[in-house]
């Protein structure tokens, strides 16, 4: 019998999380600053219009889900770690989420295996 322990997540993750699933390119946006940055897969993404055009192409690209399972602090940054499942090239895999947050928002997102 496998048992899963929730993880409890700070509002703006949480939102992020819960925007990727929700397949919402904005609402993934609108949980970073304005002048929020992403950075995933050797690529820097800065700004709000960034984000989203960064999202809406992942999933135009590719069918997966992300459930996170580890939360900590690292180097002053929240890290996430979430098993990634989907047709991507070494799926499944699990995907470290390193956070910057500013009061309730995301400033900076670094995507890492």
């Amino acid at each position: 019998m496998e048992i899963k322990m929730a993880i409890i997540l700070p509002n703006s993750i949480k939102a992020y999380f819960d925007a990727d699933r929700d397949r919402s390119p904005e609402a993934v946006a609108s949980a970073f600053t304005a002048g929020g940055i992403v950075k995933d897969k050797g690529k820097t993404h800065r700004g709000r219009d960034a984000i989203r055009d960064w999202m809406a192409a992942e999933e135009q690209q590719y069918d997966y889900t992300v459930t996170p399972f580890f939360i900590g602090t690292e180097n002053g940054r929240t890290q996430v770690t979430a098993h990634a499942v989907g047709n991507f090239p070494g799926s499944p895999i699990d995907l470290r989420f390193f956070f910057v947050l500013e009061q309730d928002k995301i400033a900076e997102l670094e995507i890492t295996v």
